[in-house]
C-alpha cells in the first residue's frame, strides 16, 4: 500500500467586509436574551431534575448516577451532589439574581451530601463542585460586604468546601505527587473494592487543573496543606516535561512520571494544565509559574501553532505531527492568548473557529484539519463563547459580538427543547443528546452575558477576580492572604529566572487594541479557507512564467523538479512518522501571486483526485418530532439504510404520522394496511431481513418506516449507528426510506405516540429549521427572535485564491458499522481514506486501511456491547417495557404540557 497523503489548504489572500458596530439597544436585547435563555434551562434543571446532578431535557428528568445505563468516563461527573446547582451558584450572582442565589444557597447547605459512598473524578469534582462552592462563597461574601444580602451567610459554604478538599486529599497520596484520577468520596483511596488505587494513569489536564481551586481554598481558610499538595503535583509535571521540545505529553504514569501517550498539543487531555500554569501566576503572584507558562508557550508556538491551527506533535520529535484532527476543547485557547497578550494568533484561531462554527452551526468535538466533521458530538461547550468574550474585550471590535450572537441563535435554533437545551448527538444531522451538563450553566451563560453587557448591568466588578477554568469567580485579592506555610515550588536553578521569559507578557483582559482594522485584517485571509462563499477568479497567467503549473496526477514525492514546483507554489511537503507524507499550502510563502493561484489549483486537484475514488460511509439520519406539543424541537439519532429513498438528496424530506405495524416485526403481510397507509410504520426489528421489513410495508402503503431495536435499554449513547443492508438481491424496487432507532430513542416516539395518539414526524438527512417546516406560518411556542446571519453581509468578496468548492476532503474519519442481517450483524469498521504518495511514485488512487482513533480524555465513545443472541419479541413484549418506563417518563409529558400552557 502506498504511503497515504494529507493535504491542509491555508490559503491566505481575501478580503471581505467589515460588520457595523452593533447598537446599545440590540446589545441589551441581546443580554435580555441570554439571561432568558438562562432561566429556560435553570429552571428546567430545578422543576425537572434537583437534587440530581443533571438534567436529561429530552425525558425531562434528573440523571443519577447508577439509575441510568453508564456512559463510562462522563458519569465520574456526576456523585450525588446537585452538580448543577452548585456549579451554577456564582452565574446567579452575575446575571443579578440575588434572591435566586440565596435560595439556592440555602438549598445547597440543607440538601447536598458530600460524604456519598461514590466513586468521582477528582479532575471534575475539584473544578465543579469546590470551584463551585469556592465561586459561591466569593459571591457571597461580596454581596454580604455589600449590606444588603446574604446576611446571614457565616462562612458555610467554604467549610463545605474544605470538607471537599480533605475527601479529596486522600488522592494525592502517591510517591510523584500526581493525584490518582479517581477517589470514593466517603472511603478515599481504598483498592479494588472502591474502584480506587489501582489506576496508574491520568492526563495531564486532570493533575495540572487543581492549583487555583486549593490554593484558594488554602488562603481562604489559612490551611497550606491544599496549596502545597497542588504545588507538588505542579512542580512534578515541570519536571517531566520532554527537555528538548518543553513539551508535555496527554497521559502520564502517576507513579513512575513515564509519558504513556507521548501526543502533545493544546486541546483535551492537557489544555488546562497550561491555562493554570498562567492563572496561577495572576493568582498567586508567584514569578515561577509565569516562567514555565513562558518557556512551555514558545514551544507551543514554534512546533503546535500552524496559524490559524493548532496540531499536536510528538514530544520527542516536535516537527512530527501526531494527528491531523483538531478537538473541540482547544477552542479555549485563544482567550488564555489575549490574557498572555498574544493577540495576533488569538484572532487567527479564533476566526478559524468562528467559520467551522458557521460551517456545522456549532464546534464538533473533533474536526479534521480540512474542516470537516471527525466526531459530530457536540455537548455544548463553552470554550469558543469564553474566547469570544475576551478577544471582544481585547479589540472592541464588534465582530465578536456578532460572533456572540450566532452563538445564541444557533442554540435557540438547534438546541432548545422543552424541557432545557439539549445536547447535539450529530451537527450534521442536527439529532439530540439526553444530555445538558453542568458546564453549560456554569460557563456559557457567564460569557454570553459578559459579552453583552456594559459595565452598569454588572453587581461587581469582573476585573477583581479570574475565572477558573470552569468559569468560577476567585478574588484577586488571594494573592495577598498571609499563609506562611506554604512551600515554594521547586527551582531547578536559579538560572532559570531569566529575564527573557518574561517578554511579551501581558496578562490583561482590557483593551489591547483599539484599531478594529488590525483583528479584521488578520481575519479576513482565513475565512475563504473553510467558508466557500468567496467566488475565485477566473484564471490567468502572466507571461514569461518559466515552469508550467504542476497538475496532481503528474506529482511524484520524489522528483525534485517537483518538490522545487511546490515550493514556489507555497506547498510545504512533510514527511510524517508513518511514511505519510503531508502537503501544507501558504499563499504568502509562493514566490508570486500567480505561483500562489496556481498552488491553490494544485491543492484543490490533489483533493478531487482523493475525492474521486473515495468510499463514505452514510452518514446518520435525522427524526425531528414535529407535532403538537413537540413542534421540531426534538431531533433522534437513526441509522441510514443502503435502500430506499436517499434522504441526503431530498431537500424537503419525509413527513408524515406514524403508526404502529401490524404484525410489529413486519415480517409477514401487514393486516393493518388502512391504518398504515400514507402513514410512516413504526416496526421492531429481528424475525427476518431489513428490506423485507421495507417490501410489507411498502405494500401497505407506508411512506416510510422506521425499524426500533428489540434490544431493551440500547441507545445511540452507548452503541454505534450501524446500516441497514439488504439481503443480497436487488433492492431497486424499495422507494421509500427506512431509518434504524435505538430502543432508547424508539420509546420517545412509542411514549408519544401513546400520549398524543397524533405524532408527525420529519425524516430527513439533518435536523430542520422551524421556520422551514412551517413555511412561514406563525410558529406553535415562542422561540426567540431570530437575528439576521452576519455572513450575508461578508459574502460581497473578492479573493485571488479560495478554497476548493465542492470536493470531498481527505483524512474523512467516521465510525460506523454495516448490519446485514437481524440476528447475525456484521460489524464494519469505517476506514481513513488518504491520497496514497510514496517516495517512488505518482499520487496513487485512495487506498483503504483501518484507522483506530482515540477519544479526547473527557469524551467517552460509544462501546458496542450488544447482545447479538436477544431474544425476539413480539409488539406485546415491546408494550410491556413500554408500560413498565411509563412513570418514568410521565414527567416529560407533564412537562410538555406545561410548556404548551407557558406559550399560549
Amino acid at each position: 500500500m502506498a504511503p497515504d497523503l494529507l493535504l491542509l489548504l491555508a490559503v491566505m489572500g481575501a478580503s471581505c467586509g467589515l460588520g457595523q458596530a452593533m447598537t446599545p439597544e440590540e446589545k441589551q436585547r441581546l443580554r435580555n436574551q441570554v439571561v432568558e435563555m438562562f432561566d429556560h434551562a435553570y429552571q428546567n434543571y430545578m422543576d425537572h431534575a434537583y437534587p440530581a446532578d443533571e438534567l436529561m431535557p429530552l425525558t425531562c428528568r434528573g440523571r443519577v448516577r447508577g439509575r441510568e445505563p453508564s456512559r463510562g468516563d462522563v458519569d465520574d461527573a456526576l456523585g450525588k451532589f446537585s452538580l448543577t446547582l452548585i456549579d451554577t451558584l456564582d452565574t446567579l450572582v452575575l446575571l443579578n439574581k440575588t434572591t435566586e442565589f440565596e435560595a439556592a444557597v440555602r438549598r445547597v447547605l440543607s440538601d447536598v451530601r458530600l460524604d456519598n459512598d461514590i466513586v468521582v473524578s477528582v479532575f471534575e469534582t475539584n473544578i465543579r463542585v469546590l470551584g463551585g462552592l469556592l465561586g459561591g462563597h466569593s459571591m457571597a461574601v461580596m454581596l454580604k460586604e455589600g449590606g444588603q444580602h446574604m446576611q446571614w451567610y457565616q462562612d458555610e459554604l467554604l467549610h463545605m468546601a474544605k470538607d471537599l478538599g480533605l475527601r479529596l486529599l486522600p488522592a494525592f497520596n502517591t510517591s510523584s505527587g500526581l493525584p490518582y484520577p479517581r477517589v470514593n468520596l466517603r472511603h478515599g483511596v481504598r483498592g479494588p473494592e472502591t474502584r480506587t488505587g489501582t489506576e496508574t494513569d491520568t492526563c495531564t489536564a486532570c493533575a495540572g487543573t487543581i492549583i487555583l481551586e486549593f490554593a484558594a481554598l488554602s488562603r481562604f481558610t489559612g490551611d497550606s496543606i491544599f496549596e502545597n499538595h497542588a504545588r507538588r503535583a505542579m512542580d512534578f509535571l515541570w519536571e517531566k516535561r520532554q527537555r528538548n521540545s518543553n513539551l508535555v505529553g496527554t497521559t502520564i504514569n502517576i507513579h513512575s512520571g513515564e509519558w504513556v501517550r507521548r501526543d502533545s498539543g493544546v486541546g483535551a487531555g492537557i489544555d488546562s494544565y497550561y491555562e493554570y500554569l498562567l492563572k496561577a501566576y495572576v493568582l498567586l503572584g508567584d514569578d515561577l509559574f509565569l516562567q514555565r507558562f513562558n518557556i512551555h508557550y514558545a514551544s507551543i508556538m514554534k512546533y503546535i501553532s500552524q496559524p490559524p491551527l493548532l496540531l499536536d506533535v510528538h514530544i520527542h520529535k516536535p516537527l512530527l505531527p501526531a494527528r491531523t484532527w483538531m478537538d473541540s476543547l482547544l477552542a479555549f485557547f485563544p482567550g488564555l492568548q489575549v490574557l498572555k497578550g498574544d493577540i495576533r494568533p488569538a484572532i487567527e484561531t479564533h476566526e478559524m473557529l468562528y467559520q467551522v462554527t458557521k460551517k456545522h452551526n456549532f464546534l464538533p468535538e473533533a474536526f479534521t484539519t480540512d474542516f470537516r466533521v471527525h466526531w459530530a458530538q457536540h455537548p455544548l461547550r463553552p470554550e469558543f463563547a469564553e474566547s469570544t468574550y475576551f478577544l471582544f474585550k481585547a479589540t472592541g471590535d464588534p465582530y465578536y459580538l456578532e460572533a456572540g450572537r450566532t452563538i445564541l441563535d444557533n442554540l435557540n435554533r438547534f438546541a432548545r427543547v422543552p424541557c432545557g437545551f439539549a445536547a447535539m448527538k450529530d451537527v450534521r444531522t442536527g439529532s439530540h443528546e439526553d444530555r445538558m451538563d453542568s458546564f453549560f450553566l456554569a460557563e456559557m451563560f457567564k460569557y454570553l452575558f459578559l459579552l453583552f453587557a456594559e459595565p452598569q448591568d454588572l453587581p461587581f466588578d469582573v476585573e477583581d477576580y479570574i475565572f477558573t477554568t470552569e468559569a468560577h469567580l476567585l478574588p484577586l485579592s488571594l494573592s495577598t492572604a498571609p499563609l506562611s506555610s506554604v512551600v515554594p515550588s521547586n527551582r531547578t536553578s536559579e538560572e532559570e529566572l531569566d529575564d527573557s521569559n518574561f517578554d511579551w507578557t501581558c496578562p490583561n483582559t482590557r483593551l489591547l487594541f483599539p484599531d478594529p482594522a488590525f483583528p479584521r485584517n488578520l481575519r479576513e485571509p482565513i475565512r475563504s479557507v473553510i467558508d466557500k462563499s468567496c467566488p475565485r477568479p477566473a484564471p490567468h497567467r502572466e507571461p514569461g512564467m518559466g515552469h508550467p503549473p504542476l497538475r496532481a496526477q503528474d506529482f511524484m514525492a520524489n522528483n525534485p523538479e517537483h518538490l522545487e514546483l511546490l515550493r514556489r507554489m507555497g506547498v510545504s511537503l512533510i514527511h510524517l512518522k508513518d511514511g505519510r507524507v503531508q502537503l501544507v499550502q501558504h499563499a504568502s510563502q509562493a514566490v508570486s501571486s500567480v505561483a500562489a493561484e496556481d498552488g491553490v489549483r494544485f491543492m484543490q486537484e490533489m483533493m478531487e483526485l482523493s475525492s474521486q475514488q473515495q468510499k463514505e460511509q452514510l452518514p446518520p439520519r435525522a427524526i425531528q418530532i414535529i407535532s403538537h406539543p413537540f413542534f421540531g424541537r426534538v431531533v433522534l439519532t437513526a441509522g441510514p439504510a443502503q435502500f430506499g429513498t436517499d434522504l441526503s438528496k431530498s431537500s424537503t424530506g419525509v413527513r408524515g404520522f406514524i403508526t404502529v405495524a401490524e404484525p410489529y416485526s413486519g415480517c409477514s403481510e401487514i393486516t393493518n394496511a388502512e391504518y398504515v397507509r400514507g402513514h410512516i410504520a413504526l416496526l421492531q426489528r429481528g424475525q427476518c431481513m431489513f428490506a423485507e421489513k421495507a417490501r410489507h410495508i411498502q405494500k401497505a402503503g407506508a411512506i416510510g418506516g422506521i425499524v426500533i431495536d428489540d434490544n431493551e435499554g440500547s441507545s445511540s449513547d452507548t452503541a454505534p449507528l450501524f446500516q441497514m443492508a439488504g439481503d443480497g438481491r436487488s433492492t431497486d424496487d424499495i422507494t421509500m426510506p427506512l431509518l434504524f432507532l435505538f430502543h432508547k430513542e424508539g420509546n420517545i416516539l412509542l411514549e408519544a405516540l401513546k400520549e398524543y395518539r397524533q405524532v408527525e414526524v420529519l425524516l430527513s438527512d439533518k435536523a430542520r429549521d422551524r421556520d422551514a417546516i412551517f413555511k412561514g406560518k406563525p410558529l406553535p411556542g415562542s422561540l426567540m427572535e431570530a437575528s439576521a446571519d452576519v455572513q450575508d453581509a461578508e459574502e460581497n468578496c473578492q479573493s485571488e485564491a479560495t478554497s476548493p468548492a465542492s470536493s470531498e476532503p481527505v483524512g474523512q474519519t467516521q465510525s460506523g458499522s454495516v448490519e446485514l442481517e437481524e440476528k447475525a450483524p456484521e460489524e464494519v469498521s469505517s476506514a481513513q481514506k488518504e491520497v496514497g504518495s510514496g517516495p517512488a511514485e505518482e499520487a496513487s488512487l485512495p487506498q483503504e486501511e483501518v484507522s483506530p482513533v482515540d477519544p479526547p480524555a473527557d469524551t467517552a465513545q460509544p462501546e458496542d456491547d450488544r447482545d447479538s443472541n436477544q431474544p425476539e419479541g413480539g409488539p406485546d413484549s415491546s408494550r410491556q417495557s413500554v408500560d413498565e418506563l411509563l412513570a418514568d417518563w410521565q414527567e416529560d409529558l407533564e412537562a410538555f404540557k406545561q410548556m404548551e400552557k407557558d406559550e399560549l
